[in-house]
């Protein structure tokens, strides 16, 4: 379906964002409207998580080694 263009790295340092900004989201209920930005973690843990990212799809840029 969507092909990896993410290296280890990339995806390591997606992951633990998004899960640092969800774990911010629900331990810190502090309200108010920059409170629901937080969400935004679901992105780059999604995109940690299936290896692709449409944003470097659409630009071009691959970050993981190429398989020969």
């Amino acid at each position: 379906m969507f092909k990896t263009n993410e290296g280890l790295v990339d995806r390591i340092l997606r992951v633990v964002v998004g899960l640092a900004l969800l774990g911010w989201f629900f331990f810190d209920q502090s309200g108010g409207v920059w409170h629901y930005a937080k969400l935004i973690g679901i992105v780059p843990l999604v995109t940690g998580l299936i290896g692709s990212c449409p944003v470097y799809s659409v630009l071009g840029i691959r970050t993981c080694t190429l398989k020969n």
